[in-house]
């Protein structure tokens, strides 16, 4: 007859299993909201240059240089003559960039970290 194991390793195996995928949910969130404060900065930016807000105003100061910083360096990538179409191509293709960074990465991380070793 084959020995059943003790009811503590049963019990120790599952909280580790939720230790694990709490874990790993917590940093899926975590990669989540930042990818999508980046994409949500970058279309904001967007939104001020297209309503055509005071450049001189310290929110649109505070979005413009946030944005500058999670560009992604698509900054200049297209450079059509008219600088709202600019702001329109170069700022939403880094946001949607960011929004697929953040669903990469949050796939490699549960694929990588909850199917390990033992893992079924």
């Amino acid at each position: 007859m084959a020995e059943l194991e003790p009811f503590t390793d049963s019990a120790e195996r599952d909280r580790s299993r939720w230790s694990r995928r709490r874990t790993v949910s917590v940093s899926c969130t975590i990669v989540r909201v930042l990818c999508g404060l980046f994409a949500t900065v970058l279309a904001a930016w967007i939104v001020l240059v297209f309503g055509e807000a005071n450049p001189a105003n310290g929110v649109a100061e505070f979005v413009r240089g946030f944005a500058a910083g999670v560009s992604l360096g698509f900054d200049d990538l297209f450079t059509p003559d008219d600088a709202k179409f600019r702001v329109l191509l170069n700022s939403g293709l880094a946001a949607i960039v960011w929004l697929g960074i953040g669903s990469l990465a949050t796939m490699l991380i549960r694929r990588f970290a909850l199917h390990g070793p033992g893992e079924s």
